[in-house]
């Protein structure tokens, strides 16, 4: 480890202006963040601000145009299958494979992440999940409910430090909603270091210890939990968005 990742090594995630350019457009741009170990960020945001395109720049899915992003110390750029190892993604993606079952999924990823006492292991989270009795069905089979739960056990098969939740109740029916946030409440407890996107004020601030606002692909507010006016966050969070709550 260089000097460098040994400074960053303090926080489980650190970006020092860190952008993101498609075309001639920033979907990020001069993003500096510090997030500590085992702490709660929320990011909210307008559709098109950022928060995807930060949540794929955190799990090294998409490579910055410009600064610098370290997890755990880890140089994204120059270190993605150990920072992979590290993290695990939930987003409105799945990324499971259809035509393959939800046991055929979890062996895969955990194979991928030389997961140890597999077998047991795909037991343990597919009862996290309640997804016992379906873990022989294949994916393309299962309602969006049961695929974000399948989605995940992937996500946590290998017991990652860090996990990335990319407005992961979106496209959900309230029952499943419900079911999600009670499996999250289980995995984002405890020594994991959370960042989570929503568009959900009350759900986010529940959640966080820190708290930023993207527009535009900038942070254009910040804040502690401590120092949030919960009752009047709505009326925060539209000065800094243009959109009401």
């Amino acid at each position: 480890m260089d000097n460098k990742e040994a400074s960053s090594a303090q926080w489980a995630i650190e970006t020092k202006g860190l952008a993101k350019l498609f075309g001639n457009k920033y979907a990020l741009k001069d993003i500096d963040l510090g997030i500590r170990h085992g702490e709660r960020l929320v990011v909210f945001g307008p559709n098109g601000a950022g928060k995807t395109t930060l949540i794929r720049s955190l799990s090294t899915l998409i490579k910055p145009s410009a600064g610098s992003v370290h997890v755990s110390g880890l140089d994204t750029r120059r270190n993605q299958a150990r920072v992979r190892r590290k993290v695990g993604v939930v987003s409105h993606q799945t990324y499971l494979y259809g035509n393959l079952t939800v046991y055929e999924n979890l062996k895969f990823y955990g194979r991928m992440y030389d997961v140890p006492d597999l077998e047991k292991r795909i037991q343990k989270v597919a009862g996290q999940v309640s997804l016992e009795s379906r873990l022989h069905d294949r994916v393309a089979t299962l309602s969006r409910g049961l695929q974000q739960r399948a989605a995940i056990a992937r996500a946590v098969i290998h017991e990652p430090q860090i996990m990335l939740l990319d407005e992961p109740e979106v496209g959900l029916d309230p029952q499943a909603v419900i079911m999600m946030r009670d499996i999250l409440d289980v995995f984002s407890s405890g020594e994991c270091t959370v960042v989570m996107t929503t568009h959900n004020l009350e759900r986010g601030l529940d959640l966080c210890e820190q708290i930023i606002i993207l527009n535009t692909g900038k942070i254009v507010y910040r804040a502690e939990k401590s120092e949030i006016d919960r009752a009047n966050f709505a009326e925060v969070y539209s000065h800094y968005t243009g959109i009401s709550q």
